[in-house]
């Protein structure tokens, strides 16, 4: 048997020095043909059953359709060759370079790619079952639609892989950098993600159900509309990442960091968030019946200098089921075009220099009055928020007075001083923003002459618990057929001012 290897291995030799390349459908299975130069050669279609090619020059080399069954391709130099529709089931390509090869439907099932470079590879529909590629390199690899089940990838490095649609349930890719990579689509359920670098991922609408994500770092990630299920993402960083429309149902969330996280319309249903750090994450619109939940840091810098503790369920129950706070001032007055453009290029100003009032109100109008909301995103914004917004209307003078003279009585209030400092540095903020927003816009100087500037409003501020506090109210609000009332105002006392303030949920 050794003496007819070495003939075949001579006379393929002989073929391919004399200038031959083309041996499509050549049979040499079991052949040994380690570190043979093949290099650009044609065996389209040969059988190579249990051939030894380690160490071989096989860069761009045609191998479509080959048989090479259980081959020993270790350290093989295989850059830019073509092996679409090949069958390389439990092969030996450890180490090798497959750098820019073509594996379009190829079959790699148990195949052996340890620390085999891909980078730039197709991979696309190929069937990788069960295949072993820890630490490979596959950056730009495209695994698109490919088989990769119950696959080992523990520590493969490659940014910017596509693993879009991929099938990876099972699979194994703990301590994976995967930064930048695509695996929209994909099936992940019940792979071990531990400690997988994911940042700037694209893992939008991505089966992640019962994965084990605990430590990985999402940040930046893209997870919108992700099945995430019975995911555990202990200890995740998520900072940035975007969750909208997330399913999280039974997701372990304990001590993640979610700081700047969207999870906009997401499904928290018993999920466990115990220690999860929290600052600058709006949380509206979310689902998050039954959850579990002891306390959450609300730094800024998620070192636990602010932690919250919940005395109870429902009191965490609460927490996560708010709404957004919003100031509303109505008018009493018909909106009419000149007016409304006005109200657009000014609001678009002011929003320009304080960014709180960052979105455009909403505006209803009826026969006798307009009603506009504005949504801000933090309690403790409301009541400069709302001296900021009136700055069009006549009653914007008494409205800041108003909102300064409870403001100045803050000190005076049985209130946590935390609260009482974050509540003052808003408060402040806003009014010098208020003086450098007259200075700035000539078109909030001197009073407006549209007559529904000058009508009679309505101020009232709605924190996220839903507690409504009054800051102005026009006494000739109503009255257009009655003479004038001076301008009078009683402020809410101290008792519903405290409840409307401790009735915050969270203070960034």
């Amino acid at each position: 048997m050794e003496a007819e290897e070495l003939l075949k291995r001579y006379e393929l030799v002989k073929k391919y020095t004399e200038g031959e390349r083309n041996f499509t459908g050549i049979n040499l299975n079991e052949a040994n043909l380690s570190r043979i130069n093949l290099s650009q050669a044609n065996l389209s279609q040969a059988s190579l059953f249990v051939t030894n090619l380690s160490g071989a020059n096989l860069s761009e080399i045609n191998l479509t359709g080959a048989n090479l069954n259980v081959a020993r391709l270790s350290s093989a130099n295989l850059v830019r060759a073509i092996l679409n529709g090949a069958i390389l089931n439990v092969a030996n390509l450890v180490r090798a370079d497959l750098s820019e090869a073509q594996l379009i439907g190829t079959s790699l099932i148990r195949g052996e790619l340890i620390r085999a470079e891909l980078s730039k590879a197709n991979f696309s529909k190929a069937n990788l079952t069960g295949a072993d590629l820890r630490e490979a390199r596959v950056t730009q690899v495209n695994f698109s639609q490919a088989n990769l089940s119950g696959a080992n990838l523990r520590g493969v490095s490659g940014t910017g892989a596509n693993f879009e649609l991929v099938n990876l349930h099972g699979s194994d890719l703990t301590k994976a950098d995967l930064n930048g990579a695509d695996l929209s689509g994909a099936d992940l359920r019940q792979a071990n993600l531990s400690q997988v670098n994911f940042s700037g991922a694209n893992l939008s609408g991505t089966n992640l159900r019962w994965a084990d994500l605990s430590g990985a770092n999402l940040n930046s990630a893209d997870l919108h509309e992700a099945k995430l299920s019975g995911a555990n993402l202990y200890g995740a960083n998520l900072t940035n990442a975007s969750l909208a429309k997330a399913s999280l149902v039974h997701a372990d969330l304990t001590l993640a960091n979610l700081i700047g996280a969207d999870w906009d319309g997401a499904d928290l249903s018993g999920s466990t968030l115990s220690g999860a750090k929290l600052y600058d994450v709006p949380r509206f619109g979310i689902k998050a019946e039954e959850i579990t939940c002891e306390w959450v840091d609300l730094s800024s810098n998620g070192d636990n200098s602010q932690v919250y503790r919940f005395g109870s369920p429902e009191e965490s129950k609460k927490f996560f089921n708010h709404t957004p706070p919003t100031v509303k001032i109505i008018v009493d007055s018909v909106l009419e075009h000149e007016a409304n453009c006005f109200l657009a290029t000014i609001y678009q100003q002011i929003a320009q220099y304080y960014p709180v009032v960052c979105r455009p109100p909403s505006i209803e109008a009826s026969y006798r009055k307009t009603t506009l909301t504005f949504i801000i995103d933090s309690d403790e914004h409301l009541m400069p928020a709302g001296c900021i917004a009136i700055l069009p209307f006549y009653d914007a003078v008494i409205t800041q007075k108003n909102v300064i003279a409870l403001a100045r009585n803050l000190q005076l209030q049985n209130i946590d001083k935390k609260r009482i400092v974050q509540l003052s540095t808003a408060m402040n903020e806003g009014i010098n923003k208020i003086n450098d927003l007259k200075k700035l816009l000539p078109l909030l100087n001197g009073e407006q002459k549209n007559k529904f500037f000058q009508a009679p409003t309505q101020t009232i501020l709605k924190n996220s618990s839903e507690h409504t506090l009054t800051v102005q109210f026009n006494p000739n609000f109503g009255k257009r057929y009655l003479n004038s009332h001076p301008h009078k105002f009683t402020l809410p006392n101290g008792n519903k001012f405290v409840e409307f303030i401790e009735s915050f949920y969270y203070l960034n």
